[in-house]
């Protein structure tokens, strides 16, 4: 039986979004070497597996490219598709992260969230690659 918080979280909620199937994110061939790629993207929707309701904020994809850099076209028809996605804050956070250093291989990579207010709270959210543990 899946464990409940207090507010009635379960693990399902806990893990929604984070196989769902998106769409492929598409690289392209890096031509020169140490230097660093942000990308703003200042429209983000997903949904909160909990209650249904929409949640805004901006994803911010920093990162020193390898042998790739990413398509940005690609880029966007993926973080489109998380507009119907019951997902919390902090698994699309760790969710880009993955697919882009799967995707691109950067050297480096660090994705940021910042989620608008919702009862009065703002959240932060970032991961970083590679992963410091």
């Amino acid at each position: 039986m899946p464990k409940r918080t207090s507010l009635g979280y379960s693990d399902r909620h806990a893990q929604a979004g984070i196989r769902a199937r998106l769409p492929e994110l598409e690289t392209w061939p890096n031509q020169y070497p140490d230097y660093e790629i942000e990308i703003h993207g200042l429209e983000f929707t997903s949904i909160c597996p909990k209650t249904g309701l929409p949640d805004f904020g901006t994803l911010t994809i920093r990162y020193t490219p390898g042998r790739h850099c990413l398509e940005l076209k690609s880029l966007k028809l993926y973080l489109l598709a998380y507009r119907n996605l019951g997902i919390f804050y902090e698994n699309v956070v760790n969710r880009v992260l993955r697919d882009v250093v799967k995707a691109a291989r950067p050297k480096r990579c660090v994705v940021r969230g910042e989620f608008s207010n919702r009862g009065g709270l703002r959240a932060n959210v970032e991961a970083r690659w590679p992963r410091t543990r």
